[in-house]
């Protein structure tokens, strides 16, 4: 979940530079890996199955990509099967990929006892996208350059958050490439302390939203929804098209998710965040 996200610059690869603020939430996938046996091994080295019909399967995915980098790194020829339960909005701006792409490097060093050092499973992740480092800890941090770049935060308070996601998908290069940047560098920079949440509303900033609220209006619908329903504070996360709402108790954030999901038109998630 993105509490703030300023974009400061490209560079000559295309790749945007940016400033934001990741937190991870209680909303996950299930990644389930196992060593195929008998004649099920015998038909491929390495298998990726999900179970949500807009997910791929095989090489298209993220997930097999991780895996497929680990093994050749490793020189690792045993069987592989890669199953992902989703539970994470596809194309929400929600981590979803990349977060099945570190659990599956993770869970991969655990299972074959590969012993891969946390800057070796960082700088695999790296080389899968910009978004997968942070899962490598999944921890809050602050994150610069293209997103690879960690400073973790350990003064974050708890939050409680109610995540609406729209339906559809909106796609991360779609928005980047309509961004028009219009700031200097030094001028757009986080400048923040979270131990609180006046200094958390501070952040709440996410230039991305100006390219898709224009073009996908019933996102920032959504957002003025969650402060009819009492959220102190909401926002687009990352490129959309999923928006949250920060509560300042959990029973207000409780009380707004039992009333937002008897709605159509929208899923909805109660979550708080994890430190």
């Amino acid at each position: 979940m993105n509490l703030g996200l300023r974009v400061l610059g490209q560079r000559k690869d295309g790749y945007h530079l940016i400033d934001t603020v990741i937190v991870p939430v209680s909303l996950y996938d299930e990644i389930e890996i196992t060593k195929p046996k008998g004649k099920r091994a015998k038909k491929a080295k390495l298998t990726v199955t999900c179970d949500h019909p807009v997910v791929p399967s095989g090489e298209k995915n993220l997930a097999y990509r991780a895996a497929s980098l680990l093994l050749r790194e490793k020189k690792v020829t045993t069987p592989i099967h890669v199953h992902i339960r989703k539970r994470i909005p596809v194309g929400g701006g929600l981590g979803g990929g990349s977060s099945d792409a570190a659990a599956t490097l993770k869970g991969l060093n655990r299972l074959l006892r590969l012993s891969c050092r946390r800057e070796e499973l960082l700088s695999l992740a790296a080389s899968l996208g910009a978004d997968v480092p942070f899962f490598i800890d999944g921890r809050p941090a602050r994150a610069r350059g293209i997103g690879e770049r960690l400073k973790p935060l350990r003064s974050l308070p708890r939050l409680w958050m109610v995540i609406l996601y729209p339906g559809f998908s909106v796609s991360t290069r779609w928005v980047y490439a309509n961004l028009k940047l219009t700031k200097v560098i030094e001028d757009t920079s986080i400048n923040f302390s979270l131990r609180d949440f006046e200094s958390i509303q501070r952040v709440l900033v996410n230039e991305l939203e100006r390219v898709t609220l224009g073009r996908y209006p019933e996102v920032g619908l959504l957002k003025e929804r969650l402060v009819r329903e009492g959220a102190a504070a909401a926002l687009m996360s990352g490129s959309g098209s999923s928006v949250f709402g920060i509560f300042l108790q959990r029973q207000s954030a409780r009380k707004a998710f039992d009333r937002l999901r008897k709605d159509k038109g929208f899923e909805t998630f109660f979550v708080r965040s994890l430190t």
